[in-house]
């Protein structure tokens, strides 16, 4: 479906604070910020604002040991049609009132608010996010229950869209946030055309469950299929058939595969095939063993197979990407 372009320039405020990420405050200056040419794109506004009501032209200090200057304060709130909270303390130490005023405002007026990451604990301390489902960060998901109880929390996906306010996980994942407005909003062409020139997928499947290295359970009655998913990590390069797998958890096939990606967030299929392709990915980066033997090792039984899989999930042989990252043949 086309959507068409918006006539009127689209105001965008992006909140900056010292010890920002720079990865993070760049993440939605790239979608928002930069000129994609090529196609006829929305004409955004954006502008980096501090967030209190310090003096203007402040140098804003890095996590990364580099500061920036930023020219605009929390007034730009006001004008703005979309506010970005692209993160925030590791610490989550509580918003500044004005902050936090500014933004309830903001939303009050009708602005698209947006938290990235961490920036999803400051959408919650404004009350913003009460009564509804969020997402944030994998890692500080228990802290957001245990400080928001009256937001329901889904840490497995990349976002949630609840069309007013919208919530991403961490780190890459607030480029498919970014992305996924751009397409609710203006269209699949605009956004692919974006993310092509980003060098990214205009849309992931599945959600952040799959990056987690060891999957733990999230409820106390998950214990059973804690305990398959170890198994299945340690015995990666066995046959692993769903019905087996079911038998080994003690539920039913049925309850088993709707269990699995409740926890995982993905299908039993496509969870092995990340894992398998995890596990291939580390011994290419650190071993000098032959295609043949990781293959074996990784449960895709030959070569031929683990090349097919490998190119068709990452664009790039097995051997290439271990010259990538070896330098070597």
């Amino acid at each position: 479906m086309q959507i068409s372009l918006p006539e009127k320039i689209v105001n965008i405020a992006v909140l900056a604070f010292d010890g920002i990420s720079p990865f993070h405050l760049s993440v939605p200056c790239m979608v928002f910020g930069e000129h994609h040419g090529g196609m006829a794109m929305p004409a955004f506004e954006l502008k980096v604002c501090l967030d209190s009501t310090g003096r203007i032209q402040h140098e804003v200090q890095t996590n990364a040991g580099f500061g920036i200057r930023v020219r605009h304060g929390l007034t730009t709130l006001a004008k703005a049609d979309m506010v970005v909270v692209p993160s925030w303390h590791d610490d989550l130490r509580p918003a500044p009132p004005a902050l936090l005023k500014a933004l309830r405002q903001a939303h009050q007026r009708g602005a698209r608010m947006i938290g990235l990451c961490l920036g999803a604990f400051v959408l919650a301390e404004a009350g913003l996010l009460d009564g509804r489902s969020a997402t944030t960060h994998w890692a500080l998901a228990k802290a957001f229950s245990e400080r928001h109880p009256q937001i329901s929390l889904d840490p497995n996906v990349l976002y949630v869209d609840h069309g007013d306010v919208i919530t991403s996980a961490g780190t890459a994942a607030g480029i498919d946030c970014c992305l996924h407005v751009l397409r609710s909003s203006y269209g699949a062409d605009i956004a692919a055309h974006v993310a092509r020139r980003l060098v990214v997928a205009p849309h992931r499947q599945g959600g952040q469950a799959q990056y987690i290295d060891q999957p733990l359970p999230i409820l106390a009655t998950d214990d059973r299929l804690a305990r398959v998913l170890q198994w299945m990590l340690a015995n990666l390069a066995q046959p692993q058939q769903l019905d087996q797998l079911a038998q080994r958890a003690l539920m039913s096939r049925r309850s088993f595969t709707r269990h699995f990606q409740q926890q995982t967030g993905t299908t039993v299929g496509k969870w092995l095939l990340n894992q398998r392709l995890a596990l291939a990915q580390r011994q290419l980066e650190t071993s000098k063993r032959g295609i043949d033997d990781i293959a074996a090792d990784t449960g895709f039984g030959t070569g031929l197979l683990l090349r097919r899989y490998f190119a068709r999930e990452f664009g790039i042989s097995p051997s290439a990407y271990r010259r990538e990252f070896q330098g070597s043949a």
